[in-house]
């Protein structure tokens, strides 16, 4: 038996492989790539390496063995139909009978474009019969704090989400997560809504972020439209942008706070306050 995590290689994936790797012996834990190189270190730990990519199904095959506990992370190639990738994914853990499919969702308050392929992956989950676990999280604190240049070049946190607020918290928040439920028992055929302990604005956003840096940091309110514009400003594709632009509008109508407190019952603990991601942010 194997504890499987798929994306393993990206920012969420690799957490959860490094949280696994505290609580299970290396030879346990088996990370589906696509690039066998990026995951070099971890092969070196002992982790057993597949190579697979949720485009090709036939490299799927013998992935999972039966018994196998599997961690779906949603891909992100907007473009793809992510659906059907996953797809891909949810056939070949039936096929080899696996005791768990986890899957890592978007709350079912979020109304945005964003959630149709998550929608639309559990319904396929749901159909197949293998006892699942839909981890529906929330927004990430690293979708504002890693990308904070351009707020301090133009001291401005830009956004069109109005004063809508947000209970985010940290991918290792959500990691841990993944991990209690995949090294845990009791967890079959559960949906976790998966949300940071306090909600925030983006006024206290930018006013957290005024205090760590000694900066006046203000909050500019523009349109979903505008907002828009300015991602594909930034370089971002038009249906990229339309998409976030499309989560602030959620944001706005509050479909991103997330209060039921599953995620710290989850993992233990109280989760990662946005003032600590500020910080880590700010030290790159």
């Amino acid at each position: 038996m194997s504890i499987v995590v798929t994306g393993a290689t990206g920012h969420l994936g690799r957490l959860v492989v490094e949280q696994l790797l505290e609580k299970v012996p290396a030879d346990q834990v088996t990370a589906v790539v696509r690039t066998p190189k990026k995951a070099a270190d971890l092969a070196e730990r002992g982790v057993r390496i597949a190579v697979a990519d949720y485009n090709a199904p036939e490299t799927y095959d013998g992935v999972f063995a039966a018994g196998d506990k599997v961690l779906l992370i949603s891909g992100n190639e907007f473009d793809k139909g992510r659906v059907q990738q996953h797809r891909v994914v949810i056939d070949a853990a039936k096929a080899a009978g696996v005791a768990l499919l986890a899957y890592t969702s978007a709350p079912g308050s979020l109304k945005a474009a964003l959630a149709d392929d998550h929608r639309g992956t559990e319904e396929v989950l749901l159909a197949s019969g293998l006892p699942y676990t839909l981890l529906r999280n929330g927004w990430y604190h690293e979708n504002y704090t890693e990308s904070l240049a351009p707020v301090l070049e133009h001291n401005a946190v830009v956004h069109a989400a109005g004063a809508g607020r947000l209970s985010s918290a940290s991918r290792a928040d959500y990691a841990a997560a993944a991990v209690a439920v995949l090294t845990g028992e009791g967890h079959e055929n559960r949906t976790y809504e998966l949300g940071g302990d306090v909600a925030w604005d983006f006024t206290e956003f930018a006013a957290e972020l005024g205090r760590q840096t000694g900066k006046e940091i203000a909050y500019r309110q523009v349109s979903v439209e505008e907002f828009q514009g300015i991602l594909v400003g930034a370089g971002l594709p038009e249906p990229v942008a339309a998409i976030i632009a499309g989560v602030d509008a959620s944001i706005e109508k509050g479909e991103l706070v997330v209060d039921g407190g599953d995620l710290s019952r989850l993992i233990g603990r109280p989760t990662t306050p946005l003032a600590d991601a500020i910080a880590a942010g700010l030290k790159g």
